[in-house]
């Protein structure tokens, strides 16, 4: 039995660490709606591309760290992450068959279904009003997602990434 092992694998952590910084980045307050989901956009990548390496326990332990990094109710993106890196991997030999577009499609409503369970979660905490302008950030992030998935495919493949 040949074992292969990981190359490369610090990058994917390193991504997941500027995603964590840029979703903490100050922006202007009105601007703050159509914030993407960084991290959610970082996972879903790489849960399509190495589905072996990058699971459910890794959006548990993002999103615990995404918790302490908010200072929200401990579990609650932890929650969210996991459902979204759920519905990838369940999604996932259909998704890389797709064209572009309807990767992005999909992704606006993986996304968007997590924002509406997180803002469920939100108003069962008390933390925040009720508010669908939380669905801004989930169009953002599917019109970016284009973009992310060249970017990190072409760092993959220049990195050689498995």
């Amino acid at each position: 039995m040949v074992s292969t092992r990981s190359r490369n694998g610090w990058v994917v952590w390193l991504t997941f660490l500027i995603g964590m910084l840029l979703s903490v980045s100050p922006m202007l307050p009105f601007a703050e709606v159509f914030r993407p989901m960084w991290l959610a956009l970082l996972l879903a990548f790489w849960t399509l591309a190495l589905p072996h390496r990058v699971g459910m326990t890794t959006a548990f332990v993002l999103g615990l760290a995404e918790d302490v990094l908010y200072g929200t109710l401990l579990g609650q993106n932890a929650l969210v992450l996991t459902l979204i890196t759920f519905l990838v991997l369940s999604l996932q030999q259909r998704l890389r068959m797709f064209p572009m577009w309807q990767q992005s499609l999909v992704i606006l409503v993986i996304f968007g279904l997590a924002q509406l369970i997180q803002l469920w979660l939100s108003a069962l905490t008390g933390n925040r009003l009720p508010t669908l302008a939380l669905i801004w950030s989930a169009v953002i992030s599917a019109l970016l997602w284009p973009w992310i998935s060249y970017g990190l495919r072409g760092l993959r493949r220049r990195l050689s990434i498995n």
